[in-house]
């Protein structure tokens, strides 16, 4: 229920979560959607509490962006990177350490360490023709910091990326995107779309499959057995 009302109505969505802990206090979902109910409603202390809790119950640091951004609301940006640093950054999952990244990036801002802020955000995942989940987010948080340090024109070109990223997702509608899925052979990856402002505006994003290699390697190897044997039926009509 928490889950289902946080957009709408936060508070509302904490009470469920704050009744359910009082139930379950030991589970640590239930213990994990207080504490993103608490940072919805910008009670950082609370949040921070019960992020602690959950990542004690469970073994996982995979709210360790949020338990970042929990002390940056407290005004302790020098802690939050410190946190950051706690955590085998390598070993989270994907999504977790984009999250982490921008967290860490707005720690340095901040700080005040603008350069830094857009170090952060220096990672992997910053690729502006590939879109993932997280893609948006990463993206519009590198326009900012570069809008922030007075590079006007990379900072239109991230945020451009931004966009076009979140309507190739399916988060707007742009009719001039061609999208292709990428990485379907390796099911432990996670899966994203290629993005481009394709000349085919008529193309219809979700008919655009990915090409099956294999297949035309066959066609092609048997179109050339076919040539080869093209000479000999010559020779044999002669």
């Amino acid at each position: 229920m928490a889950a289902q009302l946080i957009d709408e109505d936060p508070e509302l969505a904490h009470q469920h979560a704050l009744a359910a802990s009082r139930r379950a206090g030991r589970v640590a979902v239930v213990r994990e959607s207080v504490a993103i109910t608490a940072y919805a409603m910008g009670d950082f202390a609370l949040a921070l509490r019960e992020l602690r809790t959950y990542r004690r119950i469970s073994g996982s640091d995979d709210q360790i962006a949020l338990i970042v951004d929990s002390e940056r609301g407290m005004g302790r940006p020098d802690r939050a990177l410190e946190e950051a640093r706690s955590v085998d950054r390598a070993a989270l999952p994907t999504a977790t350490r984009v999250a982490l990244a921008i967290a860490m990036s707005g720690a340095r801002l901040d700080r005040g360490e603008t350069e830094l802020a857009l170090g952060e955000l220096e990672i992997p995942e910053l690729n502006p023709d590939l879109a993932f989940d997280w893609s948006p987010a990463l993206f519009s948080a590198r326009a900012a910091v570069l809008e922030d340090l007075g590079r006007g024109e990379e900072a239109a070109f991230w945020q451009e990326r931004a966009d076009v990223a979140a309507a190739a997702l399916g988060h707007g509608d742009d009719e001039e995107l061609i999208v292709e899925d990428a990485y379907d052979d390796f099911a432990e990856e996670p899966v994203g779309i290629v993005i481009d402002e394709a000349d085919h505006a008529d193309t219809d994003i979700d008919s655009v499959e990915p090409r099956n290699t294999e297949q035309e390697s066959e066609q092609e190897s048997a179109e050339a057995e076919a040539e080869a044997e093209q000479p000999e039926d010559a020779e044999r009509a002669e």
